[in-house]
């Protein structure tokens, strides 16, 4: 499939304008494809020639301004419109097209629970030639009337209001306003759907009739998150919600977290939880609602004239989420779990080979496929933490005011980064474009290395810098209480600007930076005098308001390590934290230290993100890949104590949401099958909670691992739970089994087989691989990469993207590992979006090694 350029976008946006979609799609010609057939009026400015891209099983007929074209001249995905005249014109194309089960496109799935089916579409970036011809770029935005002809028994959905729906299963939507094509939405099939009004437009969730149950016991709370959101922007921005109606469907097997379709958000329907979930887990659910309302009018209304301005998009919405929900709604320490969760997604991508500015330049997004590769740590926790930075150093204020100018100028329309700059420049004193350019334009990340010193006068503070951005810090002085040594009082915090260093240390590179890396400019800031005593812990960034690492002074990390429970503010604790994840990456903290602060710390946190947070880490990073083999046995060990603790602290039921967290990391750190066979057999372990379908999964998955189950085991919990998550459980469980033949077969199913959905695909990658079984699975290693490789090459990015995420050998840590990995890229010709993943995945391999070695 060709892919779109920029240039090509450009060329094709001064000629045409397009004006109006009528779409007609009907789902009632069988279970492989279904017949789509679209109008389209558009304007040629000059005489010319362009395409539309198309990519169909069968393409029936093509008419312009009434004449037949030769359908055989599609080629690829492209379809030629030669010879234009300036003036008005009418396309109209009659195909079918394929369903997905890929996440693209127009994706079915059968519910196994049930046997209904379900159809959506996902346009996303440019899906939209699986389901309808389109002149497919952002900046061609255009008016869409769809209708859609479905089963009997089926309800549909589209972005805009049902204005007819006829006893034939035909449904017809009202026009919508301007919007790109990749935002076009269409759900159809049996849905359980809640509906409900506010603020006079109708909103409604749907979901699967199998999930009914479960969406039902949260809509309450789904739609009052929703509507306290909505409320909230609305609050905030001058530009009214821009459409007419507001519907949430949770689909199956989706690949993202969720997709911003003005009027019709679709979401993976995971979020309608079917086993218990923490309060964090809820939060997080909470967040992607708060997200995606966000992109109503960041990506919706005013939408990125190219792929290079994702951050106009995402960046803001993930900030706009964090902040308005901790605003609206009951859960307040939103930005908490930013600290500990998100923001460390964003840290570790910007110190891969693969980063990129926030705000890249033109040419580092030449096309589509390039474009898709950036939606990731970068465009969303980094973009939300410059964001965050630039409301600290200009007010919220301000920044609301030039965000609303933003809106009123472009709605409807298309924007830049340079639009948004000068409309945010016309609210403020602030120099916003030298802002943007030191933090939107460049990569890495900085390090701030305080010294503190005592003085006859008191004390003094110096930081060195390492980077080249400007920073606006909160620092934070605390003492021990006189009373609990264990305890930590805040003395004071003070605001400090941290210029960007303007000196070049010859020879100097980054603390995480291989040798003979360029050299980062390096500065300090101007020393800072205080009286009194120095504080016993002394920690910039206190507040988590800008993003860089930092680094404690020897006293500073003592007593952390010694009272870091007993500090009162989460994000605070979330910073340290953060900090010796950092210094466990970058070699300078012995993993098992950053263990041993768990073991001593957790038992006594009170914040469930930074208990989740910390363990995520420790089991999935430390244990796994930055410890030997026999190192590894003993952290599990310790994690498997630590969550004893914690389910000792939780037996009187107060805390459900810790007693969970808990119960699950014990289940993934056990070494015995015993500790955990026992809760399988009861359905339940002692003092709560009863088993749920997920933890019986866990269990079971656990105990394949071990050695300890087998098929006939496997198949008797998928009759107990035959649900589309128990298929994945049981995908997951088979392939970790420790036999040859069990990973033999999953190795078919994964590479060679092509049925396996996208989801099934993942859950049989993630029992694949286990550091259990290195030496079983070992001759799989080499086989991994030419089969990923052709795998990408047949099923398409989407599939490239899970069979690098999740189907790469990430246990096998070991320097011949490396170099066959590293010779398979330097010599294969690889997909964009397999390429990227791997040389990710190949350097997280590498940077394991060095933890080892500096071990």
């Amino acid at each position: 499939m060709s892919v779109l350029t920029r240039d090509e976008a450009q060329t094709r946006a001064q000629l045409i304008e397009a004006r109006h979609y009528t779409v007609d799609l009907d789902l009632t010609q069988g279970d492989d494809t279904f017949d789509s057939r679209t109008v389209i009026h558009f304007t040629a400015r000059t005489a010319g020639d362009t395409f539309i891209e198309l990519k169909p099983a069968t393409l029936r007929s093509v008419t312009l301004d009434g004449h037949p074209l030769d359908p055989a001249a599609l080629t690829e995905n492209r379809f030629p419109l030669t010879a234009l005249t300036p003036g008005d014109h009418e396309l109209r194309v009659d195909a079918a097209m394929h369903y997905s089960r890929t996440g693209e496109g127009m994706h079915r799935f059968t519910d196994p629970a049930d046997g209904e089916t379900y159809v959506y579409t996902q346009l996303f970036l440019d899906d939209v030639q699986r389901v309808f011809p389109a002149f497919d770029q952002p900046d061609l935005k255009s008016v869409f009337e769809v209708a859609v002809t479905a089963p009997e028994g089926w309800t549909v959905a589209s972005n805009s209001r049902n204005t007819d729906h006829t006893p034939d299963g035909r449904w017809t939507f009202a026009a919508t306003p301007l919007i790109s094509t990749y935002l076009v939405a269409v759900i159809a099939g049996p849905w359980h759907s809640v509906r409900t009004e506010h603020a006079g437009l109708p909103f409604a969730l749907h979901c699967r009739r199998s999930l009914a149950p479960h969406l039902d016991a949260d809509a309450d709370e789904i739609l009052g998150i929703t509507k306290d959101c909505f409320d909230r922007y609305h609050e905030k921005f001058d530009e009214p919600y821009p459409f007419d109606s507001y519907d949430q469907a949770f689909v199956p097997e989706f690949n993202a977290g969720a997709m911003e379709n003005p009027g019709l958000v679709t979401y993976r329907d995971t979020y309608v939880y079917q086993s218990a979930v923490t309060d964090t887990q809820r939060q997080t659910r909470a967040l992607t609602v708060a997200h995606e309302m966000a992109h109503m009018w960041f990506g919706d209304l005013v939408t990125l004239q190219w792929w290079d301005d994702i951050w106009l998009n995402e960046s803001f919405a993930e900030y706009m989420a964090y902040q308005v929900l901790s605003e609206a709604t009951r859960f307040k320490d939103t930005w908490t779990d930013f600290a500990i969760a998100r923001k460390s997604w964003g840290y570790d991508a910007d110190q891969s080979p693969s980063t990129h500015p926030v705000a890249p330049d033109h040419e580092a997004v030449p096309d589509t496929a390039t474009a898709l590769l950036n939606f990731d740590g970068i465009s969303y926790a980094k973009g939300a933490s410059a964001l965050r930075q630039l409301v600290f150093w200009m007010g919220e204020k301000d920044f609301l005011t030039g965000i609303n100018t933003h809106f009123t100028r472009h709605k409807f329309a298309n924007a830049t980064l340079a639009d948004l700059l000068d409309n945010l420049a016309t609210a403020t004193d602030r120099d916003v474009h030298a802002w943007a350019q030191s933090w939107l334009r460049t990569t890495g990340v900085d390090t701030l290395t305080p010294t503190v010193t005592d003085t006859d006068a008191g004390w003094t503070l110096d930081i060195a810098h390492t980077g080249g951005r400007p920073h606006r810090i909160t620092v934070g002085a605390y003492d021990q209480d006189l009373v609990d040594a264990d305890t930590l009082v805040l003395r004071e915090r003070f605001e400090l600007d941290v210029p960007a260093p303007d000196v070049l240390v010859p020879g100097a590179s980054a603390p995480d930076a291989p040798a003979g890396e360029a050299p980062e400019a390096q500065g300090a800031q101007a020393p800072t005098h205080h009286p009194g005593r120095r504080p016993a812990l002394l920690l910039l960034n206190d507040g988590d308001h800008t993003y860089a690492k930092v680094r404690l002074d020897p006293t500073s990390w003592n007593t952390a390590l010694h009272s870091l429970a007993g500090i009162p503010d989460a994000v605070t604790r979330a910073v340290i934290w953060n900090a010796a994840r950092d210094m466990v990456r970058d070699g300078q903290l012995p993993p098992t230290a950053y263990l041993d602060a768990a073991r001593a710390h957790l038992p006594h946190e009170t914040d469930l993100a930074v208990v989740q947070g910390v363990l995520a880490f420790a089991a999935g990073q430390v244990a796994d890949r930055y410890l030997t083999p026999a190192a590894r046995q003993r952290a599990l060990a310790t994690l498997a104590d630590l969550c004893r603790d914690l389910m000792r602290r939780t037996e009187d039921g107060n805390n459900p949401g810790l007693r969970l967290v808990a119960v699950r990391h014990f289940i993934s750190a056990a070494t015995q099958p015993d500790s955990v066979q026992d809760w399988y057999d009861n359905d339940s372990v002692p003092g709560g909670p009863l088993l749920d379908p997920e933890l019986r999964w866990s269990i079971l998955h656990r105990l394949a691992v071990l050695g300890a189950t087998d098929e006939a085991a496997i198949d008797r919990e998928l009759t107990r739970d035959p649900s589309a998550t128990g298929q994945q459980g049981a995908a997951r469980c088979r392939a970790a089994l420790p036999t040859a033949e069990a990973k033999a077969a999953a190795w078919e199913r994964l590479f060679t087989s092509d049925d396996l959905s996208n989801y099934l695909f993942t859950a049989t990658a993630q029992g694949f691989w286990q550091p259990e079984q290195t030496e079983l699975v070992a001759d799989y290693v080499p086989r991994y990469y030419p089969a990923a490789t052709a795998l990408a090459a047949r099923r398409g990015p989407a599939m490239a993207e899970a069979a690098g995420h999740y189907a790469f050998p990430v246990h096998a840590v070991t320097p011949e590992a490396l170099a066959l990995g590293e010779q398979h890229l330097s010599t294969t010709d690889l997909t964009p979006a397999l390429r990227r993943k791997l040389v990710d995945q190949l350097d997280n391999l590498a940077r394991s090694l060095r933890v080892r070695t500096a071990d």
